[in-house]
C-alpha cells in the first residue's frame, strides 16, 4: 500500500512593512516620506502622511489657499459639532436620565455649520451636500458623486 503524499510546506511571503499595504493604497495616496527624529528616543523615523481630498485639490491648484483654510475651519466645526462621531453605547446606564446632552461648544458649532450650509444653498443643494460629505465626513468627491446621483444632472 502506497503512503500518502504530504503537502509541501510553503512559507508565506512576508509583507514589506516599510511601505503602505495594498489595502491602504486603494483608499488614497500618500505624500512623499519625511524623515524625522523621534522626540522621545531621538531615533530616525519615516513618516508617510495620508493625503486628503482638500490637500490634493490645493496641491493641484483647483482650490486656493483661502478656500483650503475655509474648508479646514468647516471640518473643525463639523468635528466639534460631533456630526462625524461614531455612535457608542453607554457603559453606565442610569434609568430616567437622558444620554445625549450637547455641550455649549457642540451647540455653537452646529449653529455655525448650519449657517455655512445655508450660505452654500442648504443641505439638499449640491454645494451643501458636497461640503457635508466631502469636507465634513471626508468622503472623496467620487464617492460623494456616486452616492448622490443627482438624477443624472451634472454637479
Amino acid at each position: 500500500m502506497a503512503g500518502r503524499r504530504r503537502a509541501k510546506r510553503t512559507t508565506p511571503e512576508r509583507e514589506d512593512l516599510s511601505k503602505p499595504s495594498p489595502w491602504r493604497l486603494q483608499h488614497g495616496g500618500f505624500s512623499e516620506p519625511v524623515r524625522e527624529a523621534d522626540p522621545e528616543t531621538g531615533t530616525p523615523v519615516l513618516h508617510r502622511r495620508a493625503v486628503d481630498t482638500m490637500g490634493q485639490m490645493l496641491a493641484n491648484g483647483t482650490i486656493t489657499p483661502e478656500m483650503h483654510e475655509a474648508g479646514e475651519i468647516f471640518r473643525g466645526l463639523f468635528r466639534s459639532a460631533a456630526f462625524d462621531g461614531m455612535a457608542t453605547s453607554q457603559l453606565l446606564r442610569i434609568p430616567g436620565t437622558r444620554v445625549e446632552a450637547l455641550s455649549t461648544l457642540q451647540v455653537e458649532s452646529r449653529r455655525r455649520v448650519a449657517a455655512a450650509l445655508d450660505a452654500l444653498g442648504g443641505h439638499d443643494s449640491p454645494g451643501g451636500s458636497c461640503a457635508w460629505f466631502v469636507i465634513g465626513l471626508e468622503f472623496s468627491v467620487r464617492e460623494w458623486a456616486m452616492r448622490q446621483g443627482w438624477a443624472g444632472r451634472t454637479v
